[in-house]
């Protein structure tokens, strides 16, 4: 018979390659999170110095970029799939073949992206708000910063793929180096620093997009000096056949659909807070830059659990992949009890940092004691959604749980509590979170079934001289 001492005993306290193989992985990545999380709280912070409307413009104009975003990271995500699989098995060319397909997908949308955002910059702030001067300082956010979605994107296809391979370091130097020039030129630009102008939030955006350059340039600068496995070339292309793209493709978009409409429901998220007031907003905002600081372990404990079980499944080790998943099902639990119980501590202080009025402190501070409340529940669902799920194939159901969650539990709720019940903005969050109650039950059906092993690698294959050959090593 199980109990709590048994199973902890199991899966918390015993497994040293477990933990060495974790430590190697999600330590850079949790390092590289606390850094980008960090930085984007100071940033926040110095925006928050121009005041309430300044907050809200750059938070509205950012949910533009964070729908590209999570597309570009659902594309890269997807060929991490294959890509932590094909290393697990050995196959070293269906690497370069998977991330190339990947890098030229997330520019083409990243070209479409910049043209929307540069050209329409107005009407896209303004389907998030009726208040003018916010509507006008966040078009001037939006079309400096969409210059960089192009670099962006290659960065993340280069910082994905190495995550999937075990290198870790590489991406957490890079971004560490990128995200220390933004803050710096945000300093400047932001307030005309040095002898610079005073730009307010067009400084800002152009910090970002001198970053982000900063970030490619550093990424394939290194990559095509040192790393043979990541090096891709055109040629590269040769022999891929319309099934081959199909089938990753197969895996890809599920992700893309998947981070899209966790994208588009937080959108809708933010239009229910935004027309509530621009204070209920910029609690909010406020908010989701502290979660995200203390979640940054968790990110990197997710992405280390698709890289490890990706790597198990892909050499046909399932039952180690297995006992993988439930190790870290156990650490999601300890961390989320941790985590729930340091940011209700540490939020008083944190919030009084920033530059706002009472009221906003007010609510900002109940949204996040209400967030402690379900954090456990929360982590649970990243580490599996991000992290055991992908890693072991199973997109369609990851896609399934979070989709249908958000639009058929937290947008409808979102929209009751913020126009029909007229409640303040924590108890709108508040009746958002049992979405969050309805994806851990479905996602903890799944695990025990172990219907998520899904070696998509085994699939794959490439054309040489004409003939469809298995991608084996």
């Amino acid at each position: 018979m199980f109990t709590i001492k048994t199973l902890a005993k199991k899966y918390l306290f015993s497994g040293k390659k477990f933990y060495s193989q974790l430590l190697v992985i999600a330590l850079p990545i949790i390092i590289q999170n606390f850094i980008s999380s960090s930085l984007n709280m100071v940033d926040t912070v110095m925006i928050g110095r121009l005041g309430e409307t300044e907050i809200a413009a750059v938070g509205l104009a950012n949910q533009f970029f964070l729908l590209y975003n999570l597309l570009i990271i659902g594309i890269h995500s997807g060929c991490s799939v294959f890509i932590a699989q094909f290393w697990g098995k050995g196959e070293r060319e269906g690497i370069r073949k998977v991330l190339l397909v990947g890098l030229l997908a997330s520019v083409i949308i990243s070209l479409l992206f910049t043209v929307i955002a540069f050209f329409y910059p107005e009407g896209i702030v303004h389907i998030f708000t009726h208040d003018p001067q916010v509507i006008r300082e966040g078009a001037y956010y939006l079309k400096v910063v969409s210059i960089s979605y192009v670099f962006t994107a290659v960065s993340f296809g280069f910082a994905m793929a190495s995550r999937s391979i075990g290198n870790t370091l590489l991406p957490m130097l890079v971004s560490a180096l990128a995200l220390g020039c933004n803050t710096f030129l945000n300093y400047v630009l932001i307030f005309g620093n040095f002898g610079a102008p005073q730009l307010g939030v067009v400084g800002a955006a152009l910090a970002t997009v001198a970053a982000r350059i900063l970030e490619m340039l550093l990424f394939v600068s290194i990559i095509y000096y040192k790393n043979e496995v990541l090096r891709v070339h055109l040629v590269d292309l040769r022999g891929i056949s319309r099934a081959y793209v199909g089938r990753i493709f197969k895996t890809v978009l599920p992700v893309i659909l998947n981070d899209g409409c966790w994208a588009l429901a937080f959108i809708l998220y933010s239009v229910a807070y935004g027309r509530l007031s621009t204070q209920a907003f910029a609690a909010v905002q406020i908010t989701n830059t502290i979660q995200n600081l203390f979640l940054v372990a968790v990110f990197g404990i997710a992405n280390a659990a698709s890289v490890m079980v990706g790597h198990k499944i892909g050499a046909g080790n399932n039952e180690d992949g297995v006992n993988y998943a439930w190790r870290f099902s156990a650490l999601a639990w300890l961390g989320g009890l941790l985590i729930g119980g340091l940011m209700a501590v540490a939020s008083p202080a944190v919030l009084s940092l920033f530059n706002i009025s009472t009221n906003v402190y007010q609510s900002a501070l109940r949204i996040q004691y209400i967030t402690c409340l379900v954090m456990a529940i929360r982590v649970f669902n990243i580490v599996h959604i991000v992290g055991v799920l992908r890693g072991g194939g199973d997109v369609n159901f990851a896609l399934i749980a979070e989709g249908f969650t958000m639009w058929c539990i937290g947008v409808p709720l979102a929209f009751i509590g913020a126009f029909v019940l007229h409640l303040s903005v924590e108890w709108v969050v508040a009746l958002v979170m049992a979405e969050e109650v309805a994806k851990f039950t479905a996602i903890m059906y799944r695990l025990v079934s172990k219907r998520w092993i899904k070696n998509v690698v085994n699939e794959m294959t490439v054309q040489k001289k004409g003939v469809e050959q298995p991608c084996i090593g």
